[in-house]
């Protein structure tokens, strides 16, 4: 990944994490690696911990952003938070997996699609 699309890639990431908030939910950790692999944020939705996977893409060249959550970055992401709540000793809580999309073309204003439990 380039320097540009990391960039664009933290500013998704700050756009999804205000939403988050504006929304009322209480953001506990963001960027959590495990591995070679990460979840963008994880978050409090009141009792529901929500882990929550950014695509941010400056165009629609390759589809729209949520596109690029394949079957094996699903799987990926479940193993990470798998090693989360082990790693915090949760357990018994309720817990989903959100996608926040973003289509920042600098022409119109970016276009923000926050899917619930998308998988």
């Amino acid at each position: 990944m380039n320097s540009s699309n990391k960039e664009m890639g933290k500013v998704g990431e700050e756009m999804a994490e205000s939403l988050l908030k504006d929304l009322g939910y209480e953001i506990i950790k963001k960027n959590y690696r495990y591995g070679k692999g990460e979840i963008d944020i994880i978050a409090n939705d009141g009792d529901v911990l929500v882990f929550v996977e950014v695509k941010t893409r400056s165009n629609l060249h390759f589809g729209e952003p949520e596109l690029a959550i394949t079957n094996t970055k699903i799987n990926q992401l479940r193993k990470i938070a798998n090693m989360y709540l082990y790693e915090n000793n949760i357990e018994d809580t309720l817990v989903r997996f959100d996608v926040i999309a973003i289509l920042m073309d600098e022409k119109i204003e970016p276009k923000i699609n926050h899917i619930i439990n998308a998988f």
